[in-house]
């Protein structure tokens, strides 16, 4: 049956999720606060509006009447999303998850206080005071980041007390929505990094994708591998959490949980995303018999997923500008990219260009057993080949 998705917010993952859902004969809105946002272009329509309008949203809800909403981005009046769904809309994966997961304060007390899973010590600021105090409780180095924000707009890794104020200006800078509160987290020494894609559905068992390691740089990701090599014991830990963490939230979709694993300490319960996972585009290269985009659409829909398989290894490393221009970026290098085997180029279509912004990633795959390092370079060397001008 075709349903009438209203999707907010419009970025590459949207874009993805919004082709998943074509293929399925599904119509979309997908709305932003820019014309030309990536998942417009493959949409049957569009709104333009400030999603942390409150009345702008109800606004646009009331006129497409949506049979779903589908949440993309975090600077939205989550809020608002209880209304409707007691009104019948079904909000993606829940208006709880939802409200719960865009702002770290919450999710990080549900999961630490409530669920009692491990995760690193914690405190709150709303003045610099508060911050060099918690700083102080939390040990150097620490790390400091907006309660709301993404990409790691905000985040800072603060080696020594001096560094503090730049900590809290760039802090308070990066923080989506109109929240002005910082949260300061011991810093772990971990071995590795994982997402792992967890799938909550309407009438079925809670599912995993092979776990993903990533690497970031200023808290935003850089690249991805799957499946990450870890231990079987770590891999049972972050599923236990994972369920248990998706399973207070409630609600049906894709999840992005992240996790820090330590071979001295155990597995670290870091964040949560109730959406595909900007480190799950790995999958874009045919890792699983079914992409994350998919994944979600699937659990959204109530479409059976009668399991979830590991096909082949794979590779991400994204595009970044080295330029800000409000023109229309030009590319280079597609060609030297197509060249090489079991590769493939996405350009996300970003209307403008802002310096480092993530403009487009290229995949790479590579048979079951083969050399994850070799893959992981060849994925990078590739990446760097595009020029954005």
């Amino acid at each position: 049956m075709t349903k009438k998705i209203l999707l907010l917010g419009s970025g590459e993952l949207g874009k993805e999720f919004v082709i998943a859902a074509k293929r399925k004969g599904q119509y979309v809105i997908a709305c932003d606060s820019y014309k030309g946002a990536p998942a417009m272009q493959v949409a049957d329509e569009y709104e333009v509006f400030d999603m942390l309008d409150g009345d702008a949203l109800d606004a646009v809800i009331a006129e497409h009447a949506p049979d779903i909403i589908v949440p993309e981005i975090e600077a939205i009046r989550t809020e608002r999303l209880y209304a409707w769904e007691d009104r019948g809309i079904q909000v993606v994966p829940s208006a709880r998850a939802v409200n719960f997961t865009m702002n770290r304060k919450a999710i990080r007390d549900l999961a630490a206080k409530e669920l009692g899973l491990k995760t690193a010590k914690y405190f709150y600021a709303r003045t610099f005071e508060e911050l060099q105090s918690a700083a102080e409780k939390v040990g150097f180095p620490c790390v400091v980041k907006p309660l709301m924000s993404s990409s790691g707009k905000g985040q800072s890794l603060v080696k020594c007390r001096e560094e503090l104020a730049d900590a809290w200006k760039y802090g308070c800078e990066g923080s989506r929505g109109d929240i002005r509160e910082l949260i300061i987290e011991e810093f772990i020494r971990f071995d590795c990094e994982i997402t792992l894609l967890t799938v909550t559905q309407k009438n079925g068992p809670t599912l995993f994708c092979p776990p993903i390691g990533h690497i970031q740089k200023g808290g935003d990701y850089r690249e991805s591998f799957q499946p990450a090599p870890i231990s079987e014991e770590h891999l049972r830990e972050a599923q236990r959490m994972a369920a248990k963490v998706t399973g207070a939230l409630t609600g049906a979709g894709l999840w992005g949980v992240e996790f820090f694993l330590s071979h001295e300490n155990g597995v670290y319960f870091s964040e949560l995303s109730p959406r595909p996972h900007d480190t799950g585009m790995v999958t874009l290269a045919g890792t699983q018999n079914l992409n994350e985009f998919e994944l979600h659409l699937r659990a959204v829909l109530g479409l059976p997923i009668p399991r979830i398989t590991l096909e082949r290894m794979g590779a991400s490393a994204v595009i970044l500008s080295p330029i800000a221009s409000k023109e229309t970026p030009h590319y280079r290098g597609e060609e030297e990219v197509c060249k090489e085997e079991n590769t493939y180029l996405r350009i996300f279509g970003k209307p403008y260009t802002k310096l480092n912004r993530r403009m487009g990633v290229v995949v790479r795959y590579a048979p079951l057993g083969s050399d994850l390092d070799d893959l992981r370079d060849k994925t990078k060397a590739a990446a760097a080949k595009i020029e954005i001008y």
